[in-house]
């Protein structure tokens, strides 16, 4: 569990805020800092993270690219190679697939294949998820974290909240690593403390966000606050659940996940993603290898339905998992009502 940096009595900002400030910060902090994508200087990209930032640093840093993703994430890793440290914004996570050879054909191996006398310090921001503007449909609310935990030599980090969302962007533009940084839309107008003074979140640590004894739940982005919400409701049922967020989903922090799972003896997994192959599969899997003597009840995995996000809102609502859903399992291992750790 990480120990995070006491916040100042009233120092609240929001997610997207957050993410902007650790912009500004390491920008003034080191020159090779620049940032490029669509439309982010005076109209502060997709959803008005980096504005004001172009007033403040100017077009050489602030660079506005044509609509190309792969053009100019090419261009990014590039510039990354001969000593720069970019910050890419691909406007929607989804249209990154225009740019899938140049970050996992070319960024992600360029330490590998040049034997560690070249390096790739690049960071792509890359906003995914539903729930935030209604009725996006398939093109513009795609969860695609898997694509990229799949690649070696990318790290992927998913921050919750606003003090992870500051931290874990200082420590991805430090790194000298290409690093996948995943933004949920809908979390951009969430408010959370986050403290004056310098910090980072270190890239390959999870964090319990609740602790518990009974049953593990393991979320990431927006699901994370599901599972929160779940698990106030499941203390009505005397049920004390233990709430984990990755926040690094490459490299995993896998042994804070097993810690939790040997202490309650069981473990749901949630995902906004669709079920087949993604994230929860994974941890699922690294669960069962390593804490099966551990285990009370089988594994649960809730995730997104396997279909194109749909535009009609009345199906929209009914695709991803909700707290009820999580409340729900939790009660299913926990074997609730009745006898449950013995009680």
């Amino acid at each position: 569990m990480s120990t995070p940096i006491e916040a100042a009595p009233g120092r609240k900002t929001t997610y997207l805020l957050a993410i902007r400030e650790a912009l500004r910060e390491e920008m003034a902090r080191d020159p090779a800092v620049f940032i490029l994508g669509e439309d982010v200087a005076r109209h502060g990209g997709g959803f008005g993270v980096t504005k004001e930032l172009w007033e403040e640093f100017g077009p050489e840093r602030v660079r506005n690219t044509p609509i190309s993703e792969n053009g100019f994430v090419g261009v990014a890793l590039g510039a990354a190679m001969t000593g720069c440290r970019p910050v890419v914004e691909i406007m929607f996570m989804d249209f990154s697939a225009l740019a899938i050879d140049q970050i996992c054909n070319e960024a992600a191996k360029v330490y590998y294949m040049f034997g560690g006398q070249a390096m790739a310090p690049l960071v792509i921001r890359l906003p995914q998820g539903g729930l935030s503007w209604k009725s996006a449909a398939a093109h513009h609310s795609q969860s695609l974290e898997a694509w990229y935990v799949h690649i070696p030599g990318l790290k992927v980090v998913f921050p919750s909240t606003p003090y992870d969302a500051k931290g874990l962007m200082k420590s991805a533009i430090r790194d000298n690593n290409p690093v996948i940084f995943i933004e949920h839309k809908a979390l951009y107008s969430l408010e959370g403390d986050v403290p004056m003074e310098e910090y980072t979140v270190p890239i390959g640590k999870a964090d319990v966000k609740r602790e518990g004894k009974d049953v593990t739940v393991i979320a990431s982005g927006y699901m994370l606050h599901s599972a929160l919400k779940a698990a106030e409701t499941l203390v009505a049922d005397g049920i004390d659940a233990e709430v984990i967020d990755p926040r690094s989903l490459k490299p995993l922090d896998e042994e804070t996940l097993f810690t939790s799972v040997r202490k309650t003896h069981r473990a749901v997994l949630v995902q906004e993603a669709c079920r087949t192959a993604g994230v929860a599969a994974e941890w699922g899997m690294l669960i069962q290898e390593n804490c099966f003597d551990w285990l009370d009840a089988p594994i649960v995995r809730l995730a997104g339905e396997d279909v194109p996000i749909p535009y009609a809102s009345s199906l929209e609502r009914v695709i991803w998992p909700t707290p009820e859903c999580i409340v729900k399992a939790a009660r299913d291992v926990c074997y609730y009502p009745g006898n449950w750790n013995g009680r």
